[in-house]
């Protein structure tokens, strides 16, 4: 759809900022002066994995997704929003000499919250939920940050016995990428990584909570999947480029790829899973062609339901890269920044990508979700002594109300390492922030 004019307010130069909402977990979030230049993707695989990929937003232009607020300087915010989760038009402000001209590219509610943008955002994501309580989330620990796709079920084996000889509280062992022969074989254990029942079974037997990663929507060309099951892709969808392989987009309206995905998540229930960490959500709601004629959110949707199906209704869905607004109501923990990475700055110079700087300006600008919309999750704690700023970022993680997750080898930490890990590993807080 093409972009409409909807609205226009007078701007003051130091005084008005916009609040820009990203699309998914991983696209940044927060709020700009009129001079600033918010971030944008480096390059174009960036613009597919982290921000929206069909509406690439112009210079000189701000742009949030489902939500655009502007602090107007005079005691009051202005916000153009979605009507709800099914309908998310991207919105832009231009700058035409005194005014901000708003526009989007589908219909949105325009209304004006007196009070600072704090209280704006917090009022607005309390009308766009059904009011649900969220008990609280007992801390987990986590084999990403400390093994990589390098891991192995003896690694889970020793974290379990180190957290109980060092007195951490980690409730849910979650076991990450690094333990599925391929992206979408996810019920073929890597070679190498050892028996994926012998580490679910020592997690259970312990008295914990098993945790296990997938990225349900995505089929990498390198994946058993992929090459036997071509007609369960989506036609025209291209999921960018990762695990040194292009990447496709499982078609849940085809009824062998939608019995597939439930299958696949019943059987990780079966050996005793009850938590699952769903990631690259945003492939789901890419565009193609489908078996059924749906709209790319109506379809992502349907995706998160079957996923529900077979993990069964008291399973804790967790969801990461995953389109905002889409996702209400459906998981019960969504990280809401992009990952933290043992480096402050990312890579590339764009916050999309894994660093403790972009982690951190994204998470605190998306804090006012919690026990609004889901539990959140803002990352793993990561302490181990070569982290960089690591004291800053256990404090980032310390004023979060949301999820506790350490993913350092419990026998790379040192004292202080220790100390803070077992200080800060509480349950969620379940009053909204």
């Amino acid at each position: 759809m093409s972009f409409v004019d909807v609205g226009e307010i007078r701007c003051d130069q130091a005084r008005t900022r916009v609040f820009e909402h990203g699309w998914q977990s991983w696209s940044p979030t927060g709020a700009y002066g009129l001079g600033d230049l918010p971030p944008r993707p480096a390059d174009e695989t960036i613009q597919i994995l982290c921000y929206r990929p069909e509406t690439p937003v112009p210079d000189g232009v701000f742009q949030g997704e489902g939500l655009l607020a502007v602090e107007t300087g005079d005691g009051g915010v202005e916000l153009w929003s979605a009507p709800g989760p099914l309908q998310v038009p991207s919105v832009r402000a231009r700058r035409e000499g005194d005014r901000l001209v708003i526009s989007a590219d589908g219909p949105v509610r325009h209304h004006r919250v007196e009070g600072d943008l704090g209280r704006a955002l917090r009022t607005w994501a309390d009308g766009m939920a059904e009011p649900r309580t969220f008990p609280a989330v007992p801390p987990m620990w986590c084999t990403w940050y400390g093994y990589w796709d390098k891991v192995t079920d003896n690694d889970v084996l020793e974290n379990l016995a180190l957290a109980d000889r060092h007195g951490l509280t980690a409730d849910m062992f979650l076991l990450d990428d690094g333990y599925e022969a391929g992206i979408g074989d996810w019920l073929d254990p890597r070679p190498g990584f050892g028996s994926l029942a012998r580490a679910l079974d020592a997690v259970t037997g312990s008295g914990r909570r098993a945790g296990i990663w997938t990225a349900p929507f995505l089929v990498g060309h390198d994946s058993r999947l992929f090459h036997e099951h071509p007609d369960w892709l989506v036609d025209g969808a291209y999921a960018g480029r990762m695990w040194n392989q292009e990447l496709a987009v499982l078609d849940v309206t085809h009824p062998g790829a939608a019995e597939h995905l439930v299958h696949v998540f019943a059987t990780f229930a079966a050996m005793g899973v009850t938590h699952f960490k769903l990631d690259y959500l945003y492939a789901g709601a890419l565009a193609g062609r489908r078996h059924e004629d749906l709209d790319p959110i109506a379809a992502y949707r349907r995706g998160l339901e079957l996923v529900r199906r077979g993990a069964g209704p008291e399973a804790t869905l967790h969801g990461c890269g995953a389109p905002m607004l889409p996702s209400i109501g459906l998981v019960d923990i969504m990280r809401v920044s992009p990952d933290i990475a043992p480096t402050l700055h990312p890579r590339s110079g764009d916050i999309s990508q894994p660093s403790q700087l972009g982690a951190r300006l994204t998470g605190a600008a998306r804090e006012f979700l919690h026990a609004r919309w889901w539990v959140n999750d803002p990352d793993c704690l990561i302490v181990r002594p070569e982290v960089e700023a690591r004291q800053e970022w256990a404090a980032h993680i310390e004023g979060t109300g949301g999820l506790r997750g350490s993913s350092d080898p419990i026998a790379a930490l040192d004292d202080w390492g220790l100390a803070t890990t077992r200080r800060l590993l509480v349950p969620t807080a379940t009053d909204p922030s």
